[in-house]
């Protein structure tokens, strides 16, 4: 029974194959997004070693978002089929929005961090001091959901912490710790890394606050998994080779996230180049310790998913009950 187990999955793509006819099958075309931090690092190695075409799969738009929550409007829009994406903006979109979309894999877990000023910040519960400045997302996005996963683990006062929090996006939330406009901030890779280059110190990181936390998944158009079953799995395919290859070469893949995160900010964002090679450049070496933060795996626990549609139930961030089961088809990665 195990080994029937074991095949059932790759025989029933190879009899996809085989009925299509492999050779009929073609380039496919898809639009593909990513947010932009490293937690799709997995996205841009792919894209950089030329690993999507290999597979015969052509992104006629490979775009870059700031936050989950902007991914997911987009895919609730139909703009794009396949996202590498936070797991909260997913569940959100999902529940809230009704956006018909499936989690096949992850892409890593934790990710994410609280950083302070040293001299302000000693400990986790300095943030309940009235003169705090706390940068965060808004509402119901992954950091702000880990802001209260740690106000609860920490017996920490919402009404002493929340009225002060300053809503931004992460790349803003850095550019306002440059500048001295705060004091602490939640947000992901590589950003917590890059707010320790400008003296801020990381305070706890996602796996000391939520230690089973899924981080970014793989994502895609439910009609993309009726129409086109096999893409689905060439596009995972993808991924477990670039996730693979991430593990084994550290210190190459800093070097490549490096590179192509300085590119894609000056182009995502309206700033101008000088501004962005002063403010937003990361070394290799900051990418390093950044990435080592991160557990890159495509492995997902339906369990865990499950313990966070209920966490963001019992935050009245999605109105529904539902099932870990309804989002997840992990058929492609057995």
């Amino acid at each position: 029974m195990g080994t029937m187990k074991k095949w059932r999955a790759p025989l029933f793509f190879l009899l996809v194959s085989l009925s299509l006819g492999w050779s009929s099958i073609g380039r496919a075309a898809i639009k593909m997004a990513v947010e932009f931090n490293n937690h799709a690092a997995s996205a841009y190695v792919a894209q950089a070693k030329g690993w999507f075409e290999e597979e015969g799969i052509e992104s006629v738009a490979y775009e870059s978002y700031v936050t989950g929550m902007a991914l997911a409007a987009a895919m609730a829009r139909g703009d794009i089929q396949v996202a590498f994406i936070c797991l909260v903006p997913a569940i959100t979109a999902y529940a809230n929005a009704n956006v018909p979309i499936t989690i096949i894999a992850g892409t890593h877990k934790y990710g994410y961090g609280l950083v302070g000023d040293p001299r302000m910040i000693k400990s986790v519960e300095d943030l309940q001091d009235r003169n705090i400045r706390i940068g965060c997302v808004r509402e119901g996005g992954a950091t702000d959901v880990l802001l209260h996963r740690m106000m609860d683990k920490y017996h920490l006062e919402r009404e002493k912490i929340l009225p002060k929090i300053r809503r931004m996006n992460p790349p803003k939330q850095v550019l306002a710790i440059r500048l001295g406009q705060l004091d602490a901030a939640v947000l992901p890779e590589h950003h917590a890394s890059m707010a320790e280059g400008f003296g801020f110190k990381m305070i706890l990181t996602s796996k000391d606050i939520w230690p089973s936390m899924q981080g970014s998944v793989l994502a895609v158009k439910k009609t993309l998994i009726r129409d086109r079953p096999e893409l689905v799995y060439r596009l995972l395919k993808v991924c477990r080779r670039a996730t693979r290859w991430i593990n084994e070469h550290p210190d190459e893949a800093a070097e490549l996230l490096a590179r192509r995160l300085q590119v894609t900010g000056e182009r995502v964002f309206p700033l101008d180049k000088a501004l962005m090679a002063s403010q937003f450049s990361i070394t290799r070496q900051d990418m390093t310790r950044s990435m080592n933060r991160l557990l890159y795996t495509t492995a997902i626990d339906p369990k865990v998913i499950q313990n966070t549609i209920d966490y963001l139930l019992a935050l009245g961030y999605i109105k529904k009950e539902m099932r870990a089961e309804d989002i997840l088809d992990l058929r492609y990665s057995r």
